[in-house]
């Protein structure tokens, strides 16, 4: 099935953040207007914890109206994906490349772009759609997904990562930063935790982030 790739208005909550996209792609569809957006975002090398916090705080979710937004990557964001489709989700994906398949990044995830796509979900850039990723084009994305999204929630991330560069921005946008609390021992908690110590929002449960997102916890569509 081919999904054209064409260019479309920036959505309002993006267009709110200081520097809006000047011109944006998709293939695929995005959801109605009245969607909450919830970019999940972590590490690339996750553990078996942050594999089994996806997988059930995802699936918690379902039957809300909610969009999972994440970058395509090795890892978490692949994950949430993963979960989103699995649970009847719409879920956006924004690369760090352009959306041609020739340059779509990281090439080991095509198939659950084609996927995302197929399920009626979106992938998104603000890059020419053969633009190939590089190393500055991950930051430039990652305001893209925070700006997008009403909350950012991150799962995994060391205490140098690009995961907490979206975290930042999120915070610098006044967003939701919604972090789930990790195994001390873990150098993957080290970057969730930072950001726990600075006020963002523990999450233990899908409930906090519905509470979050000021969800009526029994309505589901």
């Amino acid at each position: 099935m081919f999904f054209p790739i064409r260019t479309i208005e920036c959505p309002p909550y993006l267009c709110e953040i200081p520097d809006p996209p000047e011109q944006l792609y998709v293939r695929g569809k995005l959801p109605p207007s009245d969607t909450t957006y919830l970019a999940v975002v972590g590490s690339r090398k996750y553990t078996e914890y942050g594999r089994r916090v996806v997988e059930t705080l995802i699936q918690d979710l379902r039957g809300h109206n909610i969009c999972i937004v994440s970058g395509l990557a090795l890892g978490i964001d692949a994950l949430a994906h993963e979960a989103a489709l699995q649970n009847n989700l719409h879920t956006i994906a924004v690369p760090g490349s352009g959306l041609d398949d020739s340059v779509l990044y990281p090439k080991t995830n095509r198939r659950l772009a084609e996927r995302i796509l197929e399920s009626g979900g979106a992938l998104l850039s603000e890059f020419e759609p053969t633009f190939k990723a590089t190393r500055w084009s991950f930051p430039r994305r990652n305001r893209i997904m925070a700006g997008l999204s009403h909350a950012v929630l991150i799962i995994e991330a060391e205490e140098k990562s690009g995961t907490l560069i979206t975290a930042r921005m999120a915070a610098d946008y006044n967003r939701d930063v919604l972090v789930v609390p990790g195994d001390i021992f873990s150098k993957n908690s080290h970057g969730t935790h930072q950001f726990l110590k600075l006020g963002a929002t523990p999450v233990t449960c899908a409930d906090d982030i519905l509470d979050a997102l000021s969800f009526d916890r029994n309505t589901k569509t």
